[in-house]
């Protein structure tokens, strides 16, 4: 018997290499690796007997190109001939099912077919990604964001044909959902089975590049949905499964996996982090987004289910090489790209996510915030009664910030989670009114959800279609209503105003860029919020924001304020340009007069129309009229106040742009100034 094993060894394990000429590699890097001349195989399979690589280049031969043993359970080859756009599987000794993807291709065919060698050559053009508390995220699905109903499912290249209109929004990052592949050509995403290959319904790795390329140009980040804490859990037996046939029982997946009690979450099999060689794949995989596809950061799906695991009874346990794991990519990550942003989905309102490494931290830059979401939408704006608004509970998410710092949450009314039929989910205008979710109602509080969003600490996020009122329920195969961009092309106006302001584009909203909040007036009886948002104070920077939570406008309602002086509206939610349904109720600049109100020392009334949100900050513009860009409207404004001194409080309507106290030519400058930049 003992004879028997030795000659079996020899046969699969030392003949090969002796015969053939097979010898490790001397070059670099896991997977398909392509050198001059050849491609470089290399793959971990530390139960295999033996690994042969069979590919286009050698007639699908299971014999002509082993693999030879390096020791720690890694196997390499390098074959000449192999090139660029071959296909390839691997075929390992010992398994049940030999054939497998390699679990770091960088394309595939498909979820079930072969892996595509591929490189990494790409000429990027230069691009910065914005500060992250001037970012403005746009969540979307590369699947469904075209306008084709009906037909396959989107492309990058389809995606890349809209984003002339991400850029006049006023977008400035987007994240796209997972796009590693997955089984078929429809999904969310979080069912991924090629971890370094993206999804092959959607376009080539470098279609991908071309899309990433062009948002650079347009000055929009990218980045992308990564998921980790599980894999699958359909085709995965093709790649990572059992992938050198070992695994402690029948119903469990091998090398990759937990085989204990860890081992199942609610959508898949957990990916083992005690494992060096897994931890490593999933280090590498994060590293590959953001060098080979330039991406500007991650966000990471459901790292609850990294850092813990849960029994059948619902008791949770620490995964403490989980915690590890993410310190430790997060740490590589600052250290090589410290200007790329590392977002969590952990939705347990845990400040220590984004606590620094160094102080037992996970390490990452930012998380989304459910509480904001369930707090603003399903408890306030959803509800028929404004009774049921608690105005102390949206004062509480509007200043509750992680570690006192903004940009680390993520603050949003629609997310894929929150909109999903998978969840079981509709869109905001929806959830007001089900039977007619364009109605004034859903309209009105939508857009006042979206105020909130837009003044409040944090880094702001819509989820696509959001801009211009898509309802219903969103699903991986149901395109956005692109009509929709005309028919509620109001609504997109409000979106774009509230960007401009959120993104202090004129220099007159500064406050909305910094972490400082006060909610200084809360009245829970008629459902009104105030609050002041500043960087360090001062006209263009002091920004005070009231939000009517009612069914009923309010006339010379009184609130405080920071300052003496004119207080100018910069935003009225209840414009009627933004919709001809809206009340158009007659809020105007307000004057600030001594006497405390509220804690602050000065006051004055206000006119705020239902379900309205107001946005006051100090200080001119040469867009008077306060629409669109400054134009001839705004010069019929300016023209009658030319050489005219100018009354304190009102500046000559606005005109004084200098404060001077009168309308002289720096003003006339500054004028054809913002007119040329909105022209050239």
């Amino acid at each position: 018997m003992r004879k028997i094993i030795f000659y079996h060894l020899v046969f699969c394990c030392l003949l090969p290499a002796a015969v053939l000429g097979a010898s490790p590699s001397s070059r670099p890097g896991m997977g398909a690796v392509v050198y001059p001349g050849g491609t470089t195989f290399r793959v971990w399979a530390p139960n295999a007997s033996a690994v042969h690589v069979a590919g286009s280049f050698n007639g699908w031969s299971t014999t002509a190109n082993p693999l030879a043993y390096e020791g720690d359970g890694i196997w390499s080859v390098d074959v000449p001939g192999a090139s660029l756009y071959q296909q390839y599987k691997y075929v390992i000794g010992g398994s049940s099912d030999p054939w497998k993807i390699d679990p770091r291709a960088r394309d595939v065919v498909s979820s079930v077919g072969n892996g595509i060698i591929v490189d990494n050559s790409y000429s990027w053009a230069p691009f910065t990604p914005p500060p992250w508390n001037e970012m403005v995220l746009y969540e979307m699905h590369i699947g469904t964001f075209y306008d084709a109903p009906g037909g396959p499912p989107g492309t990058w290249q389809l995606a890349m044909s809209k984003l002339d209109h991400l850029q006049a929004l006023g977008i400035n990052a987007v994240q796209v959902m997972p796009v590693a592949e997955f089984p078929g050509e429809y999904s969310l995403g979080y069912n991924p089975c090629n971890l370094f290959a993206p999804e092959s319904a959607y376009g080539s790795p470098n279609s991908m590049r071309n899309f990433i390329d062009a948002c650079h140009q347009r000055g929009i980040a990218v980045l992308l949905d990564v998921v980790y804490n599980h894999m699958g859990p359909s085709d995965l037996q093709y790649s990572v499964w059992k992938f050198d046939g070992f695994s402690t029982y029948w119903d469990t997946g091998g090398i990759y996996f937990y085989e204990d009690e860890k081992r199942s979450t609610p959508w898949g099999s957990r990916l083992n982090f005690s494992t060096g060689q897994v931890r490593s794949f999933i280090r590498d995989n994060a590293m590959y987004w953001l060098t080979e596809f330039n991406m500007d950061g991650l966000r990471w799906d459901g790292t609850a289910y990294i850092r813990q695991w849960e029994d059948e009874f619902y008791n949770t346990y620490d995964i403490p090489e989980g915690w590890s794991l993410m310190q430790w990519i997060n740490d590589e990550i600052n250290a090589a790209f410290p200007q790329k942003i590392s977002i969590a989905e952990d939705m347990r309102d845990n400040e220590w996510i984004t606590k620094p490494t160094g102080a037992g931290g996970a390490g990452f830059d930012s998380q989304w915030d459910a509480g904001f979401h369930h707090t603003l939408v399903n408890d306030t704006l959803q509800p028929a009664y404004d009774e049921d608004r608690n105005m102390w509970a949206v004062r509480d998410k509007i200043i509750h910030l992680y570690n006192g710092w903004d940009t680390q949450r993520v603050i949003y009314t629609e997310s894929h989670d929150e909109v999903g039929l998978a969840s079981g989910k509709k869109r905001v205008p929806s959830r007001i009114n089900e039977s007619d979710p364009t109605s004034y109602w859903s309209k009105k509080r939508s857009t006042l959800g979206a105020g909130l969003v837009f003044t409040s600490p944090g880094i702001p996020m819509l989820f696509m279609g959001q801009e211009f009122l898509e309802t219903g329920a969103w699903h991986d195969d149901t395109p956005l209503d692109w009509s929709n961009d005309t028919t509620f092309s109001g609504i997109k106006q409000l979106y774009t105003d509230l960007i401009a302001l959120r993104r202090n584009f004129a220099g007159l909203t500064k406050g909305l860029l910094a972490k400082n909040v006060s909610v200084f007036h809360v009245n829970n009886t008629d459902k009104v919020i105030a609050y002041h948002r500043w960087w360090n104070g001062g006209p263009g920077d002091d920004v005070i924001i009231v939000a009517n939570f009612r069914y009923e406008g309010f006339t010379n309602y009184n609130i405080g304020f920071p300052r003496a002086g004119r207080w100018r509206v910069r935003f009225n939610s209840d414009w009627i340009g933004y919709d001809g349904e809206f009340g158009d109720w007659s809020t105007t600049d307000v004057n600030a007069v001594s006497g405390a109100k509220d804690g602050l020392p000065y006051n004055a009334d206000v006119s705020v129309g239902p379900y309205t949100l107001l946005i006051f900050s100090q200080g001119a513009t040469p867009n008077l009229d306060g629409q669109g860009g400054v134009d001839l409207d705004d010069f019929a404004l300016f023209a009658p106040w030319w050489q005219q001194p100018c009354d304190p409080w009102d500046a000559c309507g606005g005109a004084d742009f200098d404060s001077s106290g009168r309308v002289d030519i720096t003003d006339l400058q500054t004028f054809i100034d913002s007119w040329l930049d909105g022209v050239l």
